[in-house]
């Protein structure tokens, strides 16, 4: 009695120990940006509906309740759901979304609204060691039936035992000696959470008694609302991988995609029958045996009254509604949970990540994802795979051109495999994606060069080391005499390109690349100015950020701010802009790499995008073909494409025939937004021959208006150059060739 008595306060020392302190250590969710809604928004109404369906909201008749939308052809009304969001809760209401072509025209509610958001989608978790996972709920949360089932299904007499029920013990071995097999159990709902709370899953005596004391002290110190609270988050209801999904909140959004509480009748019922086994009565593996398990718990409901047997069954005449993917959501996207996982770590201990329950938002956009995971598939299964070769890879970095935030992320040919991450990780030759920088560093010395300013596009040697020399040649093997600055960036000529880095100083043009974001130690050798020195798709989609944004940089990131997991504010993660370029200069390499899009080697994105839409971008090829790169913005997007191979062989794709074919799919899908033609403050408009450069009157034929720096845009001409009659040409040098034939005579 005496040891029994000391095991007794020692067990009553654990119970209350855990259970009064922090029951679980809770993983970190990781969640999209909540999609806004206002008139004006660049939206069409399939993209909408594709996320209203990827956060699992039920189309009805009328959207009259949370997680309902009611489709129109150019409407869609939907309920959303309550969220708490950083800035505070936000109610669930009714919106009534009207779309005009790939716009929303207006929105309407309840009350006069300008703006809606839907709550965010969940992307992912931060994980521990054991893999658990779960969604806390309160009781109060739970929908209707889900308790009055699960005590009458489990434990009948739950509200009136003391932890352990005699008379359910009794009635189990009743029903086993007379079925000849173990049929049913008789442990309470208070010895399962014992068992799965505190101990382990061991058949045997000294565990069963060790359960059943637990049990009876569990309940001397805590109320019945606590104990069923407790049980409903930590009953075990499948395995996704190696992942445990405990508790009713996560398997709903598990096996439903849907929260708790907008489940009906027949899903709580399953769910309710898979307490018995998950795995026996898993509905995507068994369906089978899940239907004939719902369907008796609906029989044992309508036995005792909770629901009439017309409930019953309609609910049983209904399917299963499981969803056809089992994966959860931080499998879907590991390329951007790992920059996630990166950035939060600068802040915050692993151990906070995977126990404290934090809600991390992200700039994370669910339709670019998928847009851009779709490129990527669909442009290499178009190139298809070299038998004796490693196959093609490819990355793609999407951000906010104004806001550095990463909206999208692609690590690999698979989206879905969370090994190698290209996009952060690949850092490979960048070949012309440098040449903005060798311009840029021009432009910023107006009194030397202007967007005309004729540039020799003739062989060069320099010495590339001690004794040994480089002589670029041009993609084409050919020179091209003399260009304007616009057109050889446009045509992405070699030779002119090196010659204008060398003379404005490749040091020069090494510290731009470092003033428009990247960190690098690369040499000041004359080869970097073909883009020798190595980044990755993160870091290209950085440098070019900057010149997207008029000159400003702010670095990239992923994360918008983190609640506690009670939902109070814990850190926002606010901008960073700093100024690095004077919005004059980039404006100009801004015109220049348009050019690129209009008339260059980027031409074919006009195949996909409306000409309507301002472009500006720059193809990168490498030596031997090795790396395609393609970087490119519209007013409201930067994407980044590469496509190579790991083993860095030959692609046999330049920068237009491949990586620019990626990001032509996406931008065709994303429906960007067109440059801004304004100049902004030191840029004026002049008229010139581009044939010589000089300044010109806008009536003469052939006269071309180009944007220039203040005070150095060309002063117009004496007048029109004088138009060549190439017939009267023609006829005079035939007058003078039968001169000469008939003095030679």
């Amino acid at each position: 009695m005496v040891l029994l008595g000391a095991l007794a306060v020692y067990l009553d020392a654990v119970v209350q120990e855990k259970f009064s302190g922090k029951r679980w250590a809770v993983p970190a969710k990781v969640f999209a940006r909540p999609l806004e809604l206002y008139a004006g928004r660049a939206l069409t109404r399939d993209d909408f509906l594709t996320e209203l369906r990827a956060l699992g909201y039920r189309q009805t008749n009328a959207a009259n309740g949370p997680g309902q939308m009611a489709v129109g052809s150019n409407r869609i009304d939907v309920y959303t759901r309550g969220f708490q969001f950083f800035e505070g809760a936000e109610p669930a209401q009714k919106v009534s979304v009207h779309f005009s072509g790939s716009t929303i025209s207006s929105i309407g509610g309840n009350r006069d609204l300008v703006m809606a958001r839907l709550e965010p989608m969940m992307i992912g978790g931060i994980y521990p060691a054991h893999n658990e996972d779960r969604i806390l709920i309160r009781l109060d949360q739970a929908p209707p039936y889900l308790v009055d089932s699960l005590v009458a299904v489990e434990d009948r007499d739950f509200f009136n035992h003391f932890g352990v029920s005699p008379k359910g013990i009794a009635r189990a071995m009743f029903v086993n000696l007379t079925s000849g097999s173990l049929q049913q159990g008789g442990s309470t709902l208070t010895q399962q959470l014992v068992k799965n709370f505190f101990l382990s899953a061991d058949r045997n005596i000294v565990r069963k008694g060790l359960e059943a004391m637990m049990a009876v002290l569990l309940e001397l110190h805590y109320s019945k609302e606590d104990i069923l609270e407790a049980y409903l988050n930590e009953v075990f209801l499948g395995q996704d991988g190696n992942r445990a999904v405990h508790g009713f909140g996560l398997a709903s959004q598990y096996y439903f995609a849907q929260p708790l509480q907008e489940l009906q009748l027949h899903q709580v019922a399953l769910l309710v029958g898979m307490v018995k086994g998950a795995s026996y009565y898993n509905p995507r593996r068994n369906p089978e045996r899940a239907m004939t398990r719902r369907n008796l718990v609906l029989d044992l409901m309508a036995e005792q009254g909770m629901i009439s047997q017309q409930q019953a069954s309609d609910a049983k005449g209904k399917p299963l509604d499981v969803t056809v993917g089992g994966s959860m959501a931080n499998t879907s996207h590991p390329a951007f949970m790992d920059l996630v996982k990166r950035q939060l770590r600068a802040d915050y201990r692993d151990e906070d990540l995977t126990s404290e329950g934090l809600r991390i938002f992200t700039s994370f956009d669910p339709l670019l994802q998928k847009k851009a995971e779709d490129a990527v598939q669909s442009t290499l299964k178009r190139f298809g795979q070299t038998p004796d070769r490693p196959p093609l890879e490819a990355a793609m970095v999407v951000t906010g051109a104004q806001t550095g935030e990463v909206l999208a992320l692609v690590g690999g040919s698979n989206p879905r495999f969370s090994g190698f991450n290209r996009a952060l990780d690949a850092s490979r030759p960048i070949g012309s994606l440098i040449k903005p920088a060798i311009y840029l560093t021009a432009l910023e010395k107006p009194e030397r060069y202007s967007l005309i300013t004729p540039i020799d596009d003739e062989p060069i040697t320099l010495e590339a080391e001690p004794g040994k020399t480089w002589s670029p040649q041009n993609y084409d093997r050919q020179s091209h005499g003399q260009v304007p600055l616009y057109l050889a960036l446009a045509k992405s000529y070699n030779q002119a390109a090196v010659r204008v880095g060398v003379d404005v100083g490749v040091d020069n043009v090494l510290n731009t690349v470092r003033r428009l974001g990247v960190d690098h130690d690369w040499p000041a050798y004359p080869a970097m100015l073909l883009g020798s020195g190595a980044m990755t798709p993160m870091q290209v989609a950085d440098m070019f950020q900057t010149i997207a944004n008029g000159g400003f940089n702010t670095p990239l990131r992923a994360i918008r701010n983190v609640l506690t997991a009670e939902g109070e504010p814990l850190k926002r993660y606010p901008f960073e802009v700093r100024q690095r370029f004077d919005s004059a200069t980039i404006y100009l390499t801004q015109q220049a790499m348009s050019h690129v899009m209009s008339e260059g080697t980027g031409r074919s994105a006009y195949s996909h995008v409306p000409t309507s839409v301002r472009l500006a971008g720059k193809t990168g090829t490498t030596n031997d073909l090795r790396d395609s790169w393609f970087a490119g913005f519209s007013d409201d997007l930067v994407a980044v494409s590469w496509i190579g191979r790991d083993d860095n062989s030959q692609t046999r794709l330049t920068g237009a025939t491949g990586a620019l074919q990626v990001w032509n799919a996406f931008m065709g899908q994303a429906h960007p937004q067109s440059l801004s033609a304004v100049p902004p403050g030191g840029v004026v408009s002049a008229w010139v021959d581009p044939t010589t450069g000089l300044g010109s009157d806008p009536s003469c034929e052939g006269s071309v208006e180009f944007p220039f720096r203040s005070g150095y845009e060309p002063l117009p001409g004496p007048g029109c150059r004088p138009v060549i009659d190439t017939e009267v040409l023609r006829d005079g040098a035939n007058r003078v060739l039968d001169t000469i034939r008939d003095w030679l005579r």
